[in-house]
């Protein structure tokens, strides 16, 4: 089969698409034969060495297709099923292997595309707004990257919850998608000072939640721009890793909260995962949830994918198709 794979950690230019053996399916496993796979900044980080992995390696976990083979004691899931999951072994490839407790049924209704351009973000969505900061009706909450592949699902499952939204962006086109999402105040970061933004919109009270992806360029506004016991969530370093700080600095901030979630946390058992992945999914079906994907790359120009990604120049979710 044809796929992307790493034989050194670099930049872009490592992402070489080349032969690789026919995955074959272990006991409890699945082949899938894909037909769209996700872009994540996780792959940049371990592209670049940010994130440890064994070489050579063929990058991606998050696809949507068709099974083609099934292992030894697969039960519910049959050759011929659409199906998505965000825990693939190398997506970049033309056919990956997935345990079969980690698939999600791709339902009627959801395009494979959709499927596989909104299952990881979605459930990251979910669980941000739903577990990690319940968001309650009539909350204000800040999202930060309001126009991105994530941030627009914060920002749609934040306004379903019954909150008010600011989020931030860095361009003019990049406010417009931030509204068109749902968004009820935009602050442009690359002119404005976020926080300073942010107490005039809530008369100088803060936010109780800070939804934060991008990291070290954000982390101080964020910081500074909740109110007193709020929660800062770090879910994502788009820009580089916050600096080692001072524990004190959340006292000052107003005995604030930090925490760093990820979505194997969130999702530890099978019914979590399908219980979220059907919230995300049967969204998407009925039309209250908008995926909206930002571009399609041929796989073969993965490399593409990833210095459009980085360069936070896109907008949406980015699939190799």
């Amino acid at each position: 089969m044809r796929a992307i794979v790493v034989e050194e950690i670099g930049g872009p230019e490592v992402l070489r698409p080349t032969e690789a053996p026919d995955p074959v399916p272990g006991p409890g496993e699945v082949v899938v034969d894909l037909a769209a796979r996700g872009v994540n900044f996780i792959e940049i980080y371990q592209r670049s060495g940010l994130y440890p992995v064994s070489l050579p390696w063929i990058p991606g976990s998050e696809g949507a297709g068709v099974v083609s083979a099934v292992g030894e004691g697969v039960t519910g899931v049959s050759v011929g099923s659409r199906v998505v999951s965000a825990s693939l072994r190398g997506s970049y490839a033309e056919r990956a292997v997935v345990a079969a407790e980690d698939l999600v049924p791709v339902p009627d209704g959801v395009s494979i595309e959709q499927a596989a351009a909104v299952l990881l973000q979605g459930l990251t969505a979910h669980y941000l707004t739903h577990s990690t900061y319940p968001v309650h009706p009539g909350d204000t909450v800040l999202v930060h990257a309001a126009a991105g592949g994530t941030g627009r699902l914060v920002v749609q499952f934040a306004k379903l919850r019954g909150a008010r939204v600011i989020g931030t962006v860095s361009t003019e086109a990049k406010e417009r998608e931030a509204r068109a999402a749902g968004a009820d105040e935009v602050i442009r970061s690359t002119e404005a000072d976020i926080a300073a933004e942010v107490h005039r919109l809530t008369n100088g009270e803060g936010v109780p939640v800070v939804y934060d992806g991008v990291g070290a360029a954000t982390f101080d506004a964020s910081l500074a721009s909740l109110r007193p016991r709020g929660m800062l969530v770090l879910f994502g370093q788009a820009s580089g890793p916050v600096p080692p700080f001072d524990p004190q600095r959340l006292n000052a901030a107003g005995s604030v909260y930090l925490t760093r979630p990820s979505l194997g946390h969130y999702t530890r058992t099978r019914q979590e995962l399908l219980d979220r992945a059907s919230d995300v999914l049967g969204l998407v079906a009925s039309g209250g949830l908008t995926v909206h994907v930002g571009g399609r790359y041929p796989l073969a120009e993965a490399h593409r994918a990833h210095t459009d990604l980085a360069s936070r120049a896109t907008t949406g979710k980015l699939l190799l198709v």
